[in-house]
């Protein structure tokens, strides 16, 4: 069994982000939510707050206006209406 899942963030200029992780916390619009490997199916709208990814140790976050989640069994896909982050800068 693989120990991590397939992250996939895109906005709606381009895709940010894909990448293999451990875990991903994303601020759906009925609360925040944690996603690992062999998640339940689940569609979800996002709100706007933080999304944090978690790798080997580490964590990454990224601030979302709002958008949609798509989680599946293999990984999770964010469609996100625009992301900011130290790293990536506005994709406004």
């Amino acid at each position: 069994m693989d120990d991590k899942l397939q992250f996939d963030l895109v906005s709606p200029e381009r895709l940010v982000i894909s990448e293999r992780v451990d875990s991903v916390t994303i601020p759906g619009v009925e609360g925040d939510f944690g996603v690992l490997p062999n998640h339940s199916p689940v569609m979800a709208m996002i709100r706007e707050g933080e999304l944090i990814v978690e790798n080997d140790g580490t964590q990454r976050s990224f601030a979302l206006s709002g958008g949609f989640a798509d989680v599946t069994p293999e990984g999770v896909t964010v469609l996100a209406e625009a992301i900011s982050t130290p790293d990536v800068g506005s994709t406004d």
